[in-house]
């Protein structure tokens, strides 16, 4: 049996902007990205614990160490500057792998998002 799994997850961060105008996803500081093992491209579930939002959208790297996390495009209506969210992303694998797995997952700052 295949299943769905929690792979990796940045768990609360601060958003530091919303682009309406641009083409969609989310932009993420690329050492978050590198801690949580997301790469450029792959698809995130994004929780605003704000309000209660949940949607799916891609990760873009973002400048390293700059705490950067913008939502972008029609995401950008979900979400303010300040709400706190929780990025995740999920991986398929057998059952029994499944059983022993452990995902990657990120307590950053929330103030700035750092890793410290």
């Amino acid at each position: 049996m295949h299943i769905q799994v929690v792979k990796s997850k940045i768990h609360r961060v601060r958003v530091t902007g919303a682009d309406l105008n641009y083409i969609g996803s989310i932009t993420i500081d690329e050492a978050l990205l590198e801690a949580a093992n997301i790469i450029e491209g792959e698809k995130v579930s994004i929780v605003n614990i704000n309000n209660g939002e949940r949607f799916d959208t891609y990760a873009i790297v973002g400048e390293k160490n700059s705490g950067i996390i913008t939502l972008n495009g029609p995401a950008a209506r979900k979400v303010q500057k300040d709400d706190i969210i929780i990025i995740i992303s999920y991986a398929g694998m057998e059952f029994e792998e499944a059983k022993t797995f452990k995902p990657w997952i990120v307590f950053p700052n929330e103030k700035d998002n750092s890793l410290t």
